[in-house]
């Protein structure tokens, strides 16, 4: 071994990989990276003005639409120096404490967005199968308390594993494969006893994410039924047009996680830049995706931002 890699292995830095082999287009890459944060960062900015000055959109749809936003805006704000970093040539490096920092931010924001996409679910849920009691089922109070609950489960539930990472001594070479921290990444470098660690994290997110889904999916099937027994053919299509623009956002959410867990689990034979693209598939599609769907799915949203565009004319 290197002087300089036992040196590395040695110390608490961890190097970032952003595409390897093609560290000469960096400077390339840096534009749609770039161009990419600032839609994230516009968009969801734009989504939450517009649910907070419209009037008609204080609604426990868009409220939970609000959440959303404010989630997909601290992802990004939680990456981008790392991302960008890399991709500007600023800096591939990162102490333990920040990455471990980075790490809680990464995966606690995505449990607390499938939170947040399953209480949209349950909102179009009653809108839809049981829309004489939406008022009293959706109230105020009982709206604060679904936000609070999906903060306390995302916040907390990965706390365990994430105080874990600070204690494991790395003994392997502080290579990444993202140009950002992810648990499982930080536990391949690990040599010590990490079952806790891998066994807690699979059954968080059986408990989280799958069961999220599953709840989502058996929604969906309610309000299938329901809509399909609606007489008239107009009705039944407004009543899926309202399920659109959250059934996008549920695929946005979900096949990223899928193809980046498929990608750790079973892709160890695949070229590093393909582990690298789900990554950043995973951190930035949702993000940038969820303010351009619910601004063109949306009428209530499209329309204030058309009014409040030709306004600013």
């Amino acid at each position: 071994m290197s002087a300089s890699s036992a040196s590395n292995i040695n110390s608490s830095i961890f190097i970032f990989t952003g595409f390897p082999g093609l560290e000469q287009y960096y400077p390339w890459f840096s534009v749609p990276f770039s161009l990419i944060y600032a839609v994230v960062f516009l968009g969801n900015c734009l989504v939450l003005h517009v649910v907070h000055t419209e009037p008609s959109l204080h609604e426990p749809v868009f409220y939970f639409l609000a959440m959303l936003a404010l989630t997909d805006l601290f992802m990004g704000l939680s990456t981008v120096y790392t991302v960008l970093g890399t991709m500007w040539g600023l800096s591939q490096e990162i102490g333990l404490d920040a990455c471990v920092s980075q790490t809680y931010f990464v995966h606690g924001l995505s449990f607390m967005e499938s939170g947040v996409l399953l209480a949209m679910a349950f909102d179009r849920f009653i809108a839809i199968c049981n829309p004489l009691r939406y008022t009293s089922i959706l109230t105020n109070s009982r709206i604060i308390y679904f936000m609070v609950t999906i903060l306390t489960r995302s916040s907390l539930s990965i706390l365990p594993v994430i105080i874990r990472l600070k204690f494991f001594p790395y003994c392997r070479p502080h290579i990444l494969s993202h140009s950002f921290c992810l648990h499982q990444d930080l536990l391949r470098l690990a040599c010590s006893d990490i079952r806790f660690n891998s066994f807690y994290a699979l059954a968080l997110v059986v408990c989280t994410l799958l069961l999220d889904a599953v709840l989502i999916l058996i929604s969906y099937v309610f309000i299938l039924h329901t809509v399909l027994a609606i007489a008239s053919r107009k009705e039944r299509l407004k009543a899926l047009e309202t399920r659109v623009s959250h059934l996008c956002a549920v695929l946005v959410f979900y096949i990223p996680i899928i193809g980046l867990t498929m990608v750790h689990r079973f892709g160890k034979h695949l070229s590093p830049l393909v582990h690298v693209l789900m990554g950043n598939i995973y951190i930035l599609f949702p993000p940038m995706m969820n303010p351009i769907i619910y601004s063109v799915k949306t009428q209530q949203i499209r329309s204030r931002m058309k009014k409040w565009f030709s306004l600013k004319m």
